[in-house]
Parts: structure tokens; C-alpha cells; sequence
């Protein structure tokens, strides 16, 4: 890596973005994870990866903004620097069309969205300044494809494609890029969110013929963080086993 690298890894304690932080600690980088609610899970993760390694939890709702402020905020003071920012936390509950209240909706955008926005917009300026970052936003598949029970969801985070683009123009020429992922099924607890969606029928459409493993995506978001990626900007990359190709 050369110059000891940070990285904010929102929902970064489990599912997708643990196997993101575990892939970066294993490369040397410091991490600092943000999660939502559960203290004692992330503690208890935090603590199995020994003392040697640099890793920091952050706990907080991102679907605020003076959240999201504060976590980078919180890291700068803490590191000095930031580097890579993976906007992959969010959440997601299955509804049907004519159940999603305006509340509903809302929250959606913001937890999967607006964190995303604000957490860059804060971050961004430290990344120019030393003309060195990296921004990975983790999509979903779902904003290919559309989902009839996620239409909040995969709304947002259709959004994120445009964002990371957007975002990727703006600091071009200042030694950042700007890159989205779109997963497809993986096995984390998602799946279990999916309480309308036939988990079983989704699987068997996958072209590869399983759900996707955690550290297959973590090592796409790396490839990406990487120092030789700077050509690689305003990209979309789906990560889906091929699933969005159709039957």
C-alpha cells in the first residue's frame, strides 16, 4: 500500500461491510467501522481481531446528517487522514406497493441515500487536499433490475448510481475516484429481511447457481481502493453471480 491508508467502512461489523473491513485490516489498513445499534455484537467483533490490527467502531444512525458529519469528524481527529470511504451501510424491509407510507420512504432514502451523499460531501474535501482517495458505494442489483417488494430500496439505491457518477465528475482531476458496486444475493443476514421475495426462486436464477460469498465482494470494493485503480472512475459494477442477465 505504500502510505498507510484509512478507511470509513459504514456498516462495517457486519454482513458485507465486516467482510470489507476484515479484507482491509488484513492489508494494513486502519479501519473505522460505523454501525447502527448493536454494541455488544460489534464489540465482540472488534475484540476477535486481536490488538495488533487498528480498528476503530463508530456507532451511530447515518440516516442523520449531523451523524454522518460527526463520523468523519470522529476519524480525522482520531488518524489524521481519510482515505477510502465505503458507503455500504443501509437498510432494507420488504413491503408491498400500496403499504409504503411517506415514512416509510423517507427513512428509505436516508439510511440508503442521503448518508451516502453527506458522508462523501463530508470526507471529500480531506481526500483533495492530500490528492489521494478512494470512494466505493455499494449498491444493489435491485437497481437494475427493480424490485416489486423493494421499491423504496431499490429506488435509493438506484440513486447511488447517479450519485457515485455525479460525485466521480466533481473530483476527477483532484486524485479521487468515485466507484458504485452492485451486489446481487449474498449470504448475510439480508436474506432474512426478504420476507416476501422467495429466497429460493432468486438463488435458482442465479446463472452461477448459488448466492455470493462476502469476501468475493470485498475483494472487488479492494480492487478498486487500490493505489493503481486512479483510471478507474465513475464506474458501475455488478456483482451478482449474473443474475441481472436474465433467465
Amino acid at each position: 500500500m505504500g502510505v498507510h491508508r484509512v478507511a470509513i467502512v459504514t456498516g462495517g461489523t457486519r454482513g458485507l461491510g465486516r467482510a470489507i473491513s476484515e479484507r482491509l485490516v488484513s492489508e494494513g489498513v486502519a479501519v473505522a467501522a460505523a454501525f447502527h445499534r448493536d454494541h455488544e455484537s460489534a464489540a465482540a467483533w472488534r475484540d476477535s481481531l486481536g490488538s495488533e490490527v487498528e480498528v476503530s467502531l463508530h456507532s451511530g444512525d447515518l440516516g442523520e446528517v449531523e451523524v454522518c458529519q460527526r463520523l468523519v469528524s470522529e476519524v480525522l481527529e482520531r488518524y489524521g487522514r481519510v482515505d477510502y470511504l465505503i458507503n455500504n451501510a443501509g437498510s432494507m424491509v420488504e413491503h408491498k406497493l400500496i403499504d409504503i407510507d411517506p415514512e416509510a420512504w423517507e427513512s428509505g432514502l436516508r439510511r440508503n441515500l442521503s448518508s451516502a451523499f453527506y458522508l462523501a460531501q463530508s470526507a471529500i474535501p480531506a481526500m483533495t487536499a492530500q490528492r489521494f482517495g478512494r470512494i466505493v458505494n455499494v449498491g444493489s442489483v435491485s437497481a437494475a433490475m427493480g424490485s416489486q417488494f423493494q421499491v423504496d430500496y431499490a429506488s435509493a439505491k438506484a440513486g447511488m448510481v447517479g450519485l457515485s457518477r455525479s460525485l466521480a465528475r466533481a473530483v476527477a482531476r483532484k486524485g479521487v475516484t468515485v466507484n458504485c458496486v452492485l451486489p446481487g444475493g449474498f449470504e448475510t443476514s439480508i436474506l432474512e429481511a426478504m420476507t416476501l421475495t422467495d429466497r429460493s426462486l432468486i438463488e435458482q436464477s442465479v446463472p452461477v447457481g448459488r448466492f455470493g460469498r462476502p469476501t468475493e465482494l470485498a475483494h472487488v470494493v479492494a480492487s478498486l481502493l487500490h493505489d493503481q485503480a486512479g483510471y478507474v472512475t465513475g464506474s458501475v459494477i455488478v456483482v451478482d453471480g449474473g443474475m441481472s442477465m436474465g433467465t
